[in-house]
């Protein structure tokens, strides 16, 4: 499951500001990947409306709704790490991950990022990567 995450989805130091501007920042990488159509990624606003997708550790994980699923053209992950945290409703974020799943795929997929993501060395490790493979290795999507 590891060519879900292509290292052209992953982008050390994103633009945006604001947590509504990193959700269409890695939803842009999922559309231009092919990954995904723009209904799947403006999608993700609606989920982010019903529940957010904060998941603590400085970590969010923004996907469509189930309703968008036919949006998924092949499972993919996108992550952007931020160089200073983004107030994610009152919560610190620097690490963004776009989830496309296709039939059951997302969850192997949130396995990897869940067990990456729960250890705090590990997440240590991901904000000092320096390069997108280095970011890569960390997370072990076969788990």
């Amino acid at each position: 499951m590891t060519d879900v995450l292509d290292l052209d989805r992953i982008k050390l130091s994103g633009d945006a500001r604001t947590r509504d501007d990193a959700i269409r920042e890695v939803g842009a990488l999922l559309v231009d990947s092919g990954a995904v159509t723009q209904a799947y990624a403006d999608a993700m606003f609606d989920r982010e409306a019903a529940v957010s997708t904060y998941m603590g550790n400085l970590l969010a994980i923004p996907h469509g709704t189930n309703e968008a699923k036919d949006g998924i053209l092949s499972s993919a992950l996108a992550i952007i790490r931020y160089d200073e945290p983004l107030d994610w409703d009152g919560n610190p974020v620097r690490f963004v991950v776009g989830i496309a799943g296709k039939g059951d795929d997302h969850l192997g997929i949130l396995s990897g990022i869940a067990i990456a993501f729960s250890d705090e060395a590990t997440v240590e490790k991901l904000g000092a990567a320096a390069t997108p493979q280095d970011l890569a290795d960390l997370i072990d999507l076969d788990a």
